[in-house]
């Protein structure tokens, strides 16, 4: 099996946290080439990478055929589209761009390069959301009549580390980092909604881009909330869904991150395991039945993001994460800036 060389640009908290570990857990894939702009944090954990100073001198490898990218949101499009013109494969860390027209414009590139681009939405491997998604398509609330999802924390200071997100500038905020994967997670439960609102603030004392925001998305008979923010010290539910039939609630959030951070791997027996004091309350009726209890949360699995890039560049599997998809999470990105601009309800439409 011959492995995919992969060229990591960037070592902040996305490439170190997420994107490296991940890697690294997949047979299938050998972390080569690290960008950093300076020391060499990631040798100290992958020794045998190479350290280069600009993406340059990576592009330039033709040894390498998959290049991620994981730098501020800003730069995104474009060394995307610098990989993919090197005839690279291409995982853009979220948001994967910062307009859907860039992100279109990378989807007819990729296709003309004949090359594989996907974004890194890893939270459609969230145990929370992986257990919400069978409790959906399995109709166990009914007709489902309402969604609600939170991404709440704590932070009321400025993080140095990560100012480029807490700056105001383009690709900055809550709405860009968390919004993101709120707004996958849904339009591929609920797929595009007819009508967006939007209500997009600054709440805290050193908040200088956005860091709070509810998100209405309209359906037919279904009303979805997305709601992130950064002064919640004591969060309320990640999940709460409502049906004809039922209820099912979800406290917590899936414990990956949490292990990346410390340092674990996904390689690890029992990884994305969720306690059970943790595990969500069902309240239903099944065949003529009233059930309530909880759900085991269904093991969560990051690497599963990768080890599908992997199979895909082999042609041995679909794409899971479509460029598509990611254009789609951007433009209702953009009409969510709109209608909180405007003040009111906008169709959903690409002009």
């Amino acid at each position: 099996m011959r492995q995919v060389k992969v060229g990591l640009i960037g070592y902040g908290m996305a490439g170190q946290v997420f994107h490296a570990p991940v890697i690294a857990a997949i047979p299938g894939l050998r972390l080569a080439k690290v960008v950093e702009r300076r020391g060499q944090t990631s040798r100290e954990r992958y020794p045998w990478v190479e350290v280069v100073r600009e993406a340059a001198a990576l592009l330039e490898d033709e040894t390498i055929d998959l290049v991620v990218v994981a730098t501020p949101n800003s730069s995104h499009f474009e060394l995307a589209r610098q990989a993919l013109l090197a005839h690279k494969h291409v995982v853009v860390d979220k948001p994967f761009t910062l307009t859907a027209a860039q992100a279109q414009e990378l989807i007819d590139l990729a296709r003309q390069q004949n090359k594989v681009i996907s974004a890194f939405q890893n939270r459609r491997w969230d145990g929370d959301f992986l257990t919400v998604s069978q409790i959906v398509n399995q109709g166990c609330l009914g007709r489902l009549v309402e969604y609600e999802s939170h991404f709440d924390r704590f932070r009321n200071y400025f993080s140095p580390e990560r100012a480029w997100r807490e700056t105001a500038g383009p690709g900055s905020g809550v709405l860009f980092d968390l919004g993101s994967h709120l707004i996958d997670q849904a339009l591929l439960l609920f797929g595009l909604p007819r009508r967006v609102m939007a209500d997009i603030r600054s709440q805290r004392d050193v908040g200088k881009a956005d860091d709070q925001f509810e998100l209405i998305l309209h359906y037919d008979d279904l009303k979805v909330t997305l709601k992130a923010g950064l002064l919640v010290r004591q969060p309320g539910p990640r999940f709460a869904l409502h049906g004809t039939e039922g209820s099912f609630v979800k406290y917590g959030v899936d414990p990956q991150e949490e292990a990346l951070k410390r340092g674990r791997s996904p390689r690890e027996p029992e990884w994305g395991v969720e306690p059970a004091e943790q595990w969500g309350i069902l309240n239903t009726r099944i065949g003529g039945l009233h059930f309530q209890g909880k759900i085991e949360t269904a093991p969560g699995c990051y690497p599963a993001y990768y080890e599908n890039i992997y199979q895909t560049i082999r042609g041995e599997a679909g794409l899971i994460v479509k460029p598509e998809e990611a254009r789609n999470t951007i433009r209702l990105i953009e009409l969510a800036v709109q209608s909180n601009a405007e003040q009111r309800t906008v169709a959903f439409s690409w002009k």
